[in-house]
């Protein structure tokens, strides 16, 4: 029977009702099909994956397919989102296999749960054909399946390995150029982005590029990421009616999104926009900041102030059946009905035109391809009036498209993703000044401590309905490590700051291996899976190791700490070697960047110290480190520089640090003038 009714994955219930004989993934299951001698299926996805929801209909619904899995296999559901530990090695199965992967993620295993065939979507009949040529193969030539599983798990443990670099080679400025003048052929230069399509985001990629292009004085390279800002912002990527960014978008221009909303995209591009902001005063990556902070408030967040996982891409249309992008799209007609007389100049602004027309679905996304003030120009009114009509239109829109059918949620919370929250609305709060943001990320800060950590001090992987499971992996640690840090550096609340070295010393006692010089994915204390994994590539989220190279180098300083930067400094001299395309190693580019001469550490104290370090962060000064504190505070950092009659600013670099100052203008001129 299907076991699934059973789990609290928003996506394992939406398989609940399937014929087939689902389970979810258990050690008790894996038992089960080696005590049965029975190949095993595991079908990995997410909640808003549409393709997932596509094989399922075609597949996973039907009787017939039902028949042929129930008959001979182990079927096993995962949610990628709950079993990250799980998705990464199978998907490295099918790398090897196939040279590609993707959700959904489909694979037939030995009873062990070695892999020996597998991809992702499958149509009906080449699914249920290979199922029974597997089957049929498991009973008259199982040696053969055997020798194939030995030789792909092999692969697999590689894999996992961390290539060590041949020599020891000093990593320096030029070996960086280089990289950038390589990395710069795949820039898109007329949309932003790569010259490609499909086409995602890549926060952490625009984090670096913004920072190596200021500090090096690039202009170039920060013209790109501005090109890339706006476009992604005047794009249907970008939902300007609710807020919110999609994954990606299936065509280069940023305009036709794969709709579903994720937290940990929207969760990061406010600090590339709250980043950009800082440097540029754009009007546009305010109302971005703005309008993404509103869309995590009315569609994520959860009564205990943590926010849910993600939106769905399929919606029901009005004819009842599920179709991708239903709810964002619009016909000329309606639209032409809604704005009345002023659709004219609507159809100008979001290109209810041949440029902005979804031609599969004869509907239209809303697009722009030119700047407020240039349309103004070309319509002869002033761009307040532009303004203030698209203000107008974007509000009618929002309340027509509210009566339509919602998305489908994915209401679990992920420790991770709500970390990454936090930072996103500390950031956000520094540059617009806005308090509701900081209170918002303190929310955060106190769910995650509330309902994700144990009472050992370690954390939990998901919450939903009053109950947290799953023990945590490598990127909640690395995550919460970050956002806790970050709360640290704008409250000079001390607590913060401790708990952040609190769970850092628990990675090293359950994940470090000090073989490998970098942190396991998984536990060592959680059930083991057929291969170690160590997240190491940044990709759309930045690898765990990285983040955690940043959370070391921070730490090691507050708390000079020599085991701490001895550590990430191991981890920088595997990596940067090895490195041939740097858009998988922006973070660890940027953790690189922390350890050269013009890289800063400012110590704030006196009873002002809060409020200056709000003034010298609205600057965007990435090569800058900030601790402080209101009060006499045991932290090697600062020891002995707590004044109670003064404020005091001591500007350091190299553990060497200046007279100090008293003037936070004194400061920020020096670290700009330098």
């Amino acid at each position: 029977m299907n076991e699934l009714h059973l789990e609290t994955s928003p996506y394992l219930l939406q398989h609940a009702t399937n014929p087939i004989h689902w389970k979810a993934w258990h050690t008790e299951t894996l038992q089960y099909a080696q005590k049965n001698k029975q190949l095993i299926i595991i079908s990995i996805g997410y909640a808003a994956c549409h393709w997932c929801h596509v094989m399922e209909h075609e597949s996973f619904e039907d009787e017939q397919v039902a028949e042929v899995m129930n008959r001979s296999y182990v079927s096993i559901k995962v949610d990628r989102e709950e079993r990250p530990d799980v998705d990464a090695i199978y998907m490295k199965a099918i790398q090897i296999m196939s040279g590609q992967g993707g959700w959904p993620l489909n694979v037939v295993c030995l009873p062990d749960g070695r892999p020996i065939w597998g991809g992702t979507y499958f149509r009906k009949e080449e699914w249920t054909n290979a199922l029974e040529q597997l089957q049929e193969l498991f009973v008259n030539n199982p040696q053969k399946m055997e020798e194939y599983a030995t030789k792909l798990h092999q692969g697999i443990q590689l894999l996992g390995l961390v290539q060590k670099p041949k020599e020891n080679i000093l990593f320096s400025k030029e070996n960086m150029s280089l990289l950038i003048e390589k990395w710069q052929r795949s820039f898109d230069l007329e949309y932003g982005g790569y010259s490609r399509a499909p086409k995602f985001m890549m926060p952490t990629n625009l984090e670096f590029l913004q920072r190596y292009g200021f500090q090096n004085k690039n202009q170039q390279l920060l013209d790109y990421v501005d090109l890339t800002l706006t476009k992604m912002a005047w794009g249907g990527l970008f939902d300007t009616v609710e807020g919110g960014f999609s994954r990606y978008s299936v065509d280069s221009k940023w305009h036709i999104p794969h709709f579903e909303k994720m937290l940990y995209d929207n969760a990061q591009l406010l600090s590339v926009y709250a980043d950009a902001y800082k440097r540029t005063k754009n009007e546009l990556y305010t109302e971005v900041i703005e309008k993404t902070i509103r869309f995590c408030d009315n569609e994520l967040l959860n009564i205990k102030k943590g926010y849910f996982a993600s939106l769905d891409a399929d919606s029901l249309n009005a004819s009842h059946h599920l179709e991708e992008g239903a709810y964002y799209s619009w016909t000329k007609e309606e639209l032409q009905r809604i704005l009345g007389d002023d659709f004219e100049l609507f159809s100008i602004v979001f290109n209810i035109n041949p440029f902005g027309y979804w031609e599969e679905e004869k509907k239209y996304v809303l697009i722009q391809n030119e700047s407020l003030e240039a349309i103004a120009k070309k319509a002869s009114v002033s761009v307040a009036f532009v303004k203030e009509k698209k203000k107008i239109w974007e509000e009618k829109l929002f309340h027509i498209r509210k009566e339509r059918n919602k998305p489908r949620l994915d209401d679990k919370s992920i420790t991770s993703w709500n970390a990454l929250l936090i930072k996103g609305l500390i950031d956000s709060y520094i540059a617009l000044g806005n308090r509701d943001y900081l209170d918002k990320a303190e929310g955060i800060a106190a769910f995650i401590h509330n309902q994700l950590t144990t009472i050992n001090g370690s954390l939990w992987h998901t919450y939903k309905n009053e109950e947290s499971k799953i023990d945590g992996f490598l990127d909640d640690y690395a995550f919460t490590i970050q956002a806790f840090i970050r709360l640290y550096q704008v409250t000079f609340n001390f607590h913060y700051l401790s708990q952040a070295k609190q769970l850092m010393d628990y990675c090293f006692e359950d994940f470090y291996n000090e073989n490998e010089l970098f942190f396991t994915f998984t536990s060592r204390n959680s059930p083991a899976l057929i291969a170690t994994h160590y997240e190491i590539e940044d990709n759309v989220i930045p690898a765990s190791n990285s983040v955690m190279g940043h959370n070391l180098y921070a730490l090691s300083i507050y708390y000079d700490n020599s085991y701490y930067e001895k550590v990430y400094q191991n981890m920088l001299a595997q990596i940067l070697p090895t490195i041939d395309y740097a858009s998988a190693f922006s973070n660890w580019l940027s953790l690189w960047m922390n350890t050269l001469e013009e890289q800063k550490e400012l110590a704030i104290c006196g009873n002002n110290a809060v409020a200056n370090t709000i003034e010298v962060q609205k600057n965007y000064i990435p090569q800058l480190l900030i601790a402080g504190t209101t009060s006499v505070v045991n932290l090697p950092f600062l020891q002995d520089r707590f004044d109670k009659n003064l404020d005091l600013l001591y500007l350091c670099s190299n553990k060497t640090c200046q007279i100090p100052e008293t003037e936070v203008e004194n400061i920020i001129n020096q670290i700009k003038n330098e």
